[in-house]
């Protein structure tokens, strides 16, 4: 797998160093030293109050370093790639930010952290320094014990002792509120992949018919394999392990990205856990945002917790880390306003032509029929969607044809345009739009299909020769006007469109790809043009 990185046993610090020198860090500084030594902390800490310290491996970002800041974290202790920091690097930590008021580790519960942190605060007590450790264990995939594993919940629990932390109370009273956070926090989580720990021969273990319930954030095998589902089915499956595993009828819930999955994804999650019935218990919600990642893991895991007063009012103090998201209350039912009211898309009564409504019937099954292989010629120079634009704009259509006014070609025209621009997406549909704008003002229809051709190159800005589908709609067009037959327009349309594999491309996507990989490629929306003419003209001989 290819990756931004220099060296797997550089990247950790240069991630550190990346940080602070970014927006995200400005309130941050490092420990000079030791390179071996990767601990972050507040610039502004003065030691008067209780330092709140967590970390361990890294490859989870922003956790641990990205939550050190005003309310939440003083210092972060980084490891190495999913390993634990060593007991130098901890005990640094300590005593760089630890004064009378004492210091709470937060440490996750596995095997180094426990160990390494464990140490280190022996010999700070031993060095004179008052010191507490709180173990976090919040995945519930191998149930509910003091063995679980640490995975996001811990990022909540962070927050809640920061904010205690920040009003001053005692170390006493820190550790006990992030024991009570312990304690009350569930988290699982689900995904798609494994992840890949830098690793150049990396295999995931996963097929792409597979999914992993209850996997760590390390990349260990979760719980249950379980084949691929839709959106609402995987999220069904993480809520009916997480929420019996909370009786209060009142919740704080927490979406964390695991690595890899796209915002438009993450909020899809979102808007699932919304649609659940498990949604009725929520009062507030904090995400999605990636808060507790897997490097690369195409993942994300819930986490719960009671809305008691003092966790609530912990979790939505604000804070000057960048990488908390906030919490909101949350709203079961979408907020929304009332559209307004739009023109008419169907202004004429609906009148029959079996010829017409034939054609429009045939014209849609050749463009659906095309769909995929335009949309893999499409992905040779462009993003791969122009064989979907066309066959989604004939589905459209042929979904409307009992409302159309196929007896008249200019309302036709006018309809089609109407059509097109409510409910067609890309470039393509909106240029058809425009095209049939036009010809639905002209008499002659003939004529009205040119004149749209030359107000969609008046908006799209290609001419002929631009390597478009203008290409193959000019000659195909000028052919049916001369000579009136489909035959005639579609050979027109297919030489327009061969012509366009040795075009230099001056508009639309193909132009900001290099000339060498378009040669011998046919524009896309010019192929989907002459096989349409070509699948109408055999059709109609």
């Amino acid at each position: 797998m290819k990756r931004f990185c220099n060296h797997r046993n550089l990247i950790v610090n240069e991630a550190i160093n990346g940080l602070i020198r970014s927006s995200y860090g400005v309130h941050l500084q490092k420990l000079s030293g030791d390179d071996g030594v990767n601990v972050v902390l507040r610039k502004d800490w003065d030691k008067s109050r209780v330092a709140v310290v967590s970390g361990g491996g890294s490859g989870h970002e922003p956790a641990h370093a990205g939550f050190v800041g005003e309310g939440m974290l003083t210092a972060a202790v980084c490891g190495a790639l999913f390993a634990s920091p060593s007991v130098d690097a901890i005990l640094a930590a300590i005593l760089a930010v630890t004064g009378d008021a004492g210091c709470l580790l937060l440490v996750k519960n596995y095997t180094g952290d426990r160990l390494n942190f464990g140490i280190a605060a022996e010999q700070a007590r031993a060095m004179g320094y008052k010191v507490d450790v709180v173990m976090i264990h919040d995945d519930i995939a191998l149930g509910q014990t003091r063995k679980a594993r640490a995975i996001a919940g811990t990022v909540m629990v962070q927050k809640i002792a920061g904010y205690k932390a920040a009003q001053g109370a005692s170390l006493e009273e820190v550790a006990q509120s992030a024991r009570e956070a312990v304690a009350a926090v569930r988290s699982l989580g689900i995904a798609l992949t494994d992840c890949d720990v830098f690793e150049p021969n990396h295999h995931s273990r996963l097929s792409e018919s597979e999914i992993e319930l209850g996997l760590g954030i390390h990349g260990e095998p979760g719980a249950e394999r379980l084949s691929m589902a839709t959106l609402d089915e995987l999220t069904q499956r993480v809520i009916e392990k997480l929420a019996p595993t909370l009786e209060e009828q009142h919740l704080v819930l927490m979406v964390n990205m695991l690595g890899s999955v796209p915002v438009i994804e993450a909020q899809a999650i979102m808007d699932s856990v919304a649609r659940n019935s498990f949604s009725s218990r929520l009062k507030w919600v904090i995400g999605p945002a990636p808060l507790m990642t897997a490097l690369d893991m195409l993942g994300f895991s819930l986490s719960i917790m009671p809305a008691r007063e003092d966790f609530v009012e912990a979790l939505s103090a604000r804070v000057e880390v960048p990488s908390w998201p906030g919490m909101v209350p949350f709203e079961r039912h979408l907020p929304s306003t009332p559209m307004p009211v739009l023109p008419e898309t169907f202004r004429y009564p609906p009148s029959p032509n079996a010829i017409l409504e034939r054609a429009i019937r045939e014209g849609a099954r050749i463009l659906e029929e095309n769909e995929l292989s335009i949309n893999a010629l499409d992905e040779k120079i462009g993003d791969g969607d122009a064989g979907s634009t066309f066959a989604e704009s004939a589905r459209q259509i042929l979904k409307a044809l009992p409302q159309l006014p196929l007896q008249s070609p200019r309302e036709l025209c006018e309809t089609l345009s109407n059509l097109l621009a409510r409910y067609s997406g890309g470039s393509s549909g909106v240029l058809l739009s425009i095209l049939f704008s036009a010809a639905g003002r002209n008499e002659d229809w003939r004529e009205g299909l040119l004149a749209g051709v030359k107000l969609m190159q008046h908006y799209g800005g290609a001419s002929l020769g631009d390597r478009t589908m203008i290409d193959a709609l000019v000659p195909a067009f000028e052919a049916l006007k001369e000579t009136g037959q489909l035959s005639e327009a579609a050979r027109a349309a297919r030489a327009g469109t061969e012509r366009t594999k040795s075009m230099k491309a001056r508009a639309g996507r193909a132009s900001y790809v290099p000339e060498d990989q378009l040669a011998s490629i046919p524009d896309p929306g010019a192929e989907a043009i002459a096989r349409l003419f070509e699948g109408l003209s055999k059709a109609f001989p």
